[in-house]
């Protein structure tokens, strides 16, 4: 999945808490990014009627003297699920899809979401999350088993040091 994709499946599964009193038009999650760094911040941001822009939130990857890791929210917003999706895509970018000029500032538009949409997003970061789960339990699963081949031993001779798939 392409990183400004999961942004946007992010945006959509919180939807609801990004909506007040105005009709929300869009959103937008703008992104920065260096060479060394493919995603350093972002902010989320809302169009309201008559083009009011409101931030939403910011969300750092690195801690700085003035803001904490994570997402910041503003102007009374809160969203669990966007902090956790955000937590989420910061800590597995390397499951995404960067785009090639990722030394830029970014933008991704989102529009209101049907429910299609919706479902399609949730459908897409649940198999973003599993194959995270998957790979990690696999890793556990293959350590596991490196450490029983190396210690097996077979007609008392010393144990064979090559690690053999399972």
């Amino acid at each position: 999945m392409e990183l400004d994709k999961a942004l946007e499946f992010a945006t959509i599964l919180a939807w609801k808490d990004l909506t007040t009193g105005d009709q929300l038009m869009s959103a937008r999650v703008q992104y920065e990014s260096t060479r060394e760094a493919p995603l350093d911040s972002l902010s989320v941001w809302t169009l309201r009627s008559w083009g009011y822009q409101d931030r939403v939130c910011d969300y750092r990857t690195r801690a700085s003297s003035a803001d904490p890791v994570g997402a910041s929210f503003t102007n009374g917003y809160h969203s669990d699920i966007l902090a956790h999706t955000l937590d989420f895509i910061t800590k597995n970018l390397d499951q995404f899809t960067l785009p090639v000029d990722a030394w830029r500032t970014h933008l991704v538009l989102i529009q209101p979401p049907t429910a299609d949409r919706v479902a399609e997003a949730a459908f897409c970061m649940t198999r973003a999350q599993e194959a995270v789960a998957n790979r990690a339990g696999g890793a556990e699963a293959q350590s596991r088993n490196g450490e029983q081949n190396l210690s097996h031993r077979s007609n008392g001779a010393a144990s064979d040091p090559r690690i053999t798939p399972s």
